[in-house]
């Protein structure tokens, strides 16, 4: 399968069903929605695949990248992804991306080493996994986010997970078979 960024840039593609890339129409969409916020902004990529959205968030002036995967075939593909697009850009922080198990990633209390909390934390994780829970209350205990920052659910459209506790619901579009769910943690 051919995988490209929005601007054209040809991507490697995952080897088999592994993974399920992000399908273009909602990559524009989000990146759309979220035009405003992209430039200078920390974005982290969780079950980031082949790490098309954080190209995406690269390319568009994210400053600080960050993609996670446990899968180590899927982080060689997005660390090949996303070095080719800051060579391209000349970018000033360098991408960076873990293998790691999302969840455990995030208990670690890892964002000290990363360069602190992020803007934006894009969620794409096995749609039938039912982990989207999980994930919201690993980001709010581990204070990931920046006060104002969003958190970003991809989903399936025909399974909506429950609005997890602590958060509100900014927004949610449907798009085809999936569905971007956006949340702001609340102040407590």
């Amino acid at each position: 399968m051919s995988l490209r960024l929005s601007g054209g840039r040809k991507l490697d593609s995952p080897v088999g069903q592994v993974a399920r890339p992000t399908p273009a129409r909602l990559r524009l969409a989000v990146m759309n929605i979220l035009a405003g916020r992209l430039a200078g902004s920390a974005w982290l990529d969780l079950f980031c695949g082949s790490g098309v959205m954080a190209c995406e968030a690269l390319q568009r002036g994210a400053e600080r990248v960050v993609a996670v995967d446990q899968d180590r075939r899927m982080v060689a593909t997005a660390r090949r992804n996303l070095e080719a697009v800051a060579r391209g850009l000349a970018a000033g922080v360098p991408p960076q991306v873990v293998q790691r198990e999302v969840l455990a990633w995030l208990h670690t209390g890892a964002q000290a080493s990363i360069g602190g909390g992020f803007d934006l934390i894009y969620a794409d994780p096995p749609y039938a996994a039912g982990l989207y829970g999980a994930v919201a209350e690993a980001v709010a205990a581990g204070s990931w986010l920046q006060p104002g920052g969003l958190l970003l659910l991809e989903c399936s459209s025909s399974a909506l997970p429950p609005l997890p506790a602590g958060w509100e619901m900014k927004d949610q579009r449907r798009y085809g078979s999936s569905t971007l769910v956006q949340l702001r943690q609340l102040s407590g």
